[in-house]
């Protein structure tokens, strides 16, 4: 069973910080994206332009199935919780919600290819956040602010860990 999840909008860095927290506890990261891209052989922009979110959605609920089998730390995409099964099997483990501002998000995905936050990344990360909140907070056991450093944010999640487990 993976050993811990990380949640939040795309931006916020969940991918970043799971590599860092696995490279400390010796373990491996897994992020939902790449096994998407792994599992289909397509990027993730061109799934959800070409083939809908909803159909993406599942595919991405079945990497979310493999990826908590591992002792492993987990990074999802950003709307990892839209499903009500993902929601599920996300409440059962140990999941945090990264989050930080939303202009640092804007700052942070500048000239990548995020489908979902289109021409006004601002304005869809305040739809998103309105839309997903909720959700975050049903399935996390902890919200981590993710606008320091790399290793100050590490440093607050295994803080965090040790509160919540013991």
């Amino acid at each position: 069973m993976a050993r811990l999840v990380l949640v939040g909008l795309p931006g916020t860095g969940k991918t970043t910080l799971a590599r860092e927290l696995a490279q400390r506890w010796h373990i491996e990261a897994v992020d939902t994206d790449e096994l998407l891209v792994a599992t289909t052989g397509r990027a993730v922009a061109d799934l959800l332009r070409e083939d809908g979110e909803a159909t993406f959605r599942r595919l991405e609920a079945n990497v979310l199935d493999d990826a908590l089998r591992d002792d492993v730390v987990v990074s999802t995409g950003g709307g990892i919780v839209v499903l009500p099964e993902s929601r599920d099997e996300l409440a059962k483990v140990t999941t945090l919600w990264i989050d930080c501002d939303d202009d640092i998000i804007v700052e942070r995905v500048r000239g990548g290819d995020r489908p979902l936050l289109g021409d006004d990344p601002l304005e869809a990360l305040g739809q998103l956040r309105a839309a997903r909140t909720t959700w975050y907070e049903q399935v996390s056991r902890a919200r981590i602010e993710s606008s320091g450093s790399l290793e100050e944010v590490a440093d607050h999640v295994e803080k965090e860990l040790m509160r919540i487990t013991s």
